[in-house]
This record gives structure tokens, C-alpha cells and sequence, in this order.
């Protein structure tokens, strides 16, 4: 299908941008690198359980994997997806590196 191929050719942008081999991505949402190799060349389709992994992974829009729509898939929306999955102390913990990276970049004088 079409629409397969599409979806797919978006999942594998997303992981590539991620600079993630096909091996890591697979198993940092819990399938097979096979199957994922089949959803990205659009031969098998993705379940609603594995879209929801990969977007509680990648902070990447559902609206944006089915349709290609990336009005809602800015880095700041991609970030609130991720940061909606975490835990208070989890929250905590990047809130505090977020602070010691921000704090080294401004003694170093370097800007990202």
C-alpha cells in the first residue's frame, strides 16, 4: 500500500535523524529490527501499540507519521510529547541537567 510506504519513509527520516541504526531504534521500542525493516520499506503496517511507542520515543506527532502533517511537529512539541511521559522525578532530573548543561555552556561562552 501506498500509504504503508509513506509511513514508513517517515519512521525511517525520524530514526536517521536520531542518528540510530535500524538495530538500536527497533530495540528501544520493543520490536524486531525485521519488522521494522518491513515497516520502513512499507511491506508490513504498524499496529496502534507500535505507533504509540514510537511516539512516546521519538516525541514525533502521530499526525506526522500517518500524514505526513508537521505543523505539529516542532522540536518544542516533539519535547512537551516526551516530557508528558515522565515521571515527577524523571521531570526533576532533566529539569537539573537541563540546568547544568544550560550553566556550562554559559562558562564555556558556547552556544548550541
Amino acid at each position: 500500500m501506498q500509504e504503508d510506504y509513506k509511513v514508513g519513509e517517515r519512521i525511517r527520516e525520524i530514526r536517521e535523524g536520531l542518528n540510530m541504526n535500524r538495530e538500536k531504534f527497533s530495540e528501544m521500542i520493543d520490536i524486531s529490527s525485521v519488522f521494522l525493516g518491513q515497516i520502513e520499506r512499507g511491506e508490513r503496517s504498524l499496529s496502534i501499540k507500535t505507533l504509540s511507542k514510537i511516539v512516546k520515543f521519538t516525541g514525533a506527532s502521530t499526525d506526522y507519521i500517518l500524514f505526513g502533517n508537521d505543523k505539529s511537529n516542532t522540536t518544542i512539541d516533539k519535547i512537551n510529547r516526551i516530557l508528558n511521559d515522565c515521571s515527577k522525578e524523571g521531570l526533576n532530573f532533566i529539569y537539573e541537567f537541563t540546568c547544568s548543561i544550560n550553566t556550562f555552556l554559559k562558562t564555556e561562552k558556547r552556544k548550541l
